[in-house]
């Protein structure tokens, strides 16, 4: 089928909603894609930073297949072996007292259960978040997202119990939290924001405030989770531990699942009948997430975001040094990577993409680097190249 036919079944058949660039991928390996023309792309996107393990990993077409067969979905009506497995696994790359997961299908699903989870173990009615965060599309994580933008033409549907500080004001914070706050939930990344770290006293801050008030902290890791930052999960970088985590993207390197993480203690407030879902937990989506978390123990992407990640920062932001302001900052941390380049930043997007390589725009002025963890290096000099080819024009 050639690209205009897909374009126009897209246009007969399927709700507009997305603002689509006009290619459609047949295949892939490793960090590279090829189109239906066969075309060749260097992937720097990673579905949103859903591949860290890349396209056709042996592993996850393994894991995939062989459960396939088995058997694909039972109700959470039953025990499940599968999904008893992956929840091991997730909690072993987990710091205590997190130990016990909910599975869902989503990060944003990730995200309405754990503020359903936090309003329900502390009876409270209030939740704080921070101004320009993304948190997902549904209700309550719509609710909790501080962008507007994103919620035009929604209101009616959205909860007006959430308090928004600027993202990184520990002074804000304080004033915010009351007695009356039954959670705190940010991301140690905002990664629809424009790859903005929180920084250490922000979220030091949150701990100590949920401590004294009785509060909750919700830890939004659906991007920065499962080794995307350089740890296994973002929150590590600030010496702190959440009540209440969330992962989705990474953690089934393109199945649909997430999971919603709390300790013991937190967990138990959700009794039968609390939350459900018909599809979460499903067996093949946690056979694929065990797979998931044992092949980036065993191939330590943790550390190879970490180190590749770090160097790749250093030329990226050698370069911004000598671009006459072209590229206002650089920053992220892992393989994790923003570009700030005001009206340049869609520039860039078209010519890397003119040669081969996808990046994403965020925040309308951010070049976001999200590439799969296994990225090699010859993937990372082509793009620096390309940088440097543009900031020569």
């Amino acid at each position: 089928m050639k690209l205009d036919e897909i374009k126009k079944m897209d246009q007969d058949y399927l709700f507009q909603n997305y603002a689509r660039q006009e290619i459609c991928f047949d295949h892939g390996e490793g960090e590279i894609l090829w189109d239906i023309e066969g075309r060749r792309y260097i992937d720097l996107v990673a579905g949103i930073a859903v591949n860290s393990l890349g396209y056709a990993h042996p592993a996850i077409t393994k894991a995939v297949c062989e459960q396939a067969k088995r058997l694909i979905h039972v109700s959470n009506l039953y025990l499940v072996k599968e999904q008893a497995e992956a929840a091991q696994a997730i909690v072993s790359i987990c710091p205590p007292p997190l130990e016990d997961v909910l599975f869902v299908n989503s990060g944003a699903e990730a995200n309405e259960a754990a503020l359903k989870l936090a309003a329900k173990h502390t009876g409270r009615t209030r939740v704080v978040s921070a101004l320009n965060s993304f948190h997902g599309r549904t209700a309550a994580a719509l609710s909790a997202t501080g962008q507007t933008k994103y919620q035009n033409g929604f209101e009616p549907l959205l909860s007006s119990a959430f308090d928004f500080v600027d993202y990184g004001d520990a002074e804000q914070l304080k004033s915010a939290v009351t007695k009356d706050t039954a959670a705190i939930i940010l991301e140690p990344i905002q990664g629809e924001g424009g790859v903005l770290p929180a920084g250490e006293e922000f979220f030091r801050t949150a701990r100590d405030l949920c401590d004294d008030s009785g509060a909750l902290f919700i830890c939004d890791e659906v991007q920065t989770g499962l080794c995307r930052t350089g740890r296994f999960f973002g929150f590590q970088h600030y010496g702190v531990v959440p009540d209440i985590i969330t992962l989705a993207k990474a953690l089934a390197n393109g199945f649909p699942i997430g999971a919603c993480v709390a300790s013991k203690e937190v967990a138990t407030s959700f009794q039968p009948g609390s939350h459900g879902t018909t599809f979460g937990g499903n067996p093949l989506g946690t056979v694929v997430a065990k797979t998931v978390i044992e092949t980036m123990k065993k191939e330590r992407l943790d550390e190879r975001a970490r180190n590749l990640g770090g160097r790749w920062m250093q030329d990226l932001r050698s370069f911004a040094n000598s671009s006459n302001g072209r590229i206002k900052e650089v920053r992220g941390k892992g393989f994790m990577i923003g570009l700030e380049m005001g009206d340049e930043a869609k520039m860039l997007q078209k010519c890397a993409f003119s040669n081969g390589i996808l990046v994403n725009v965020c925040a309308g002025k951010v070049v976001r680097l999200i590439p799969p963890l296994i990225l090699d290096e010859s993937s990372i000099k082509a793009f620096n190249n390309t940088v440097e080819n543009f900031l020569a024009q």
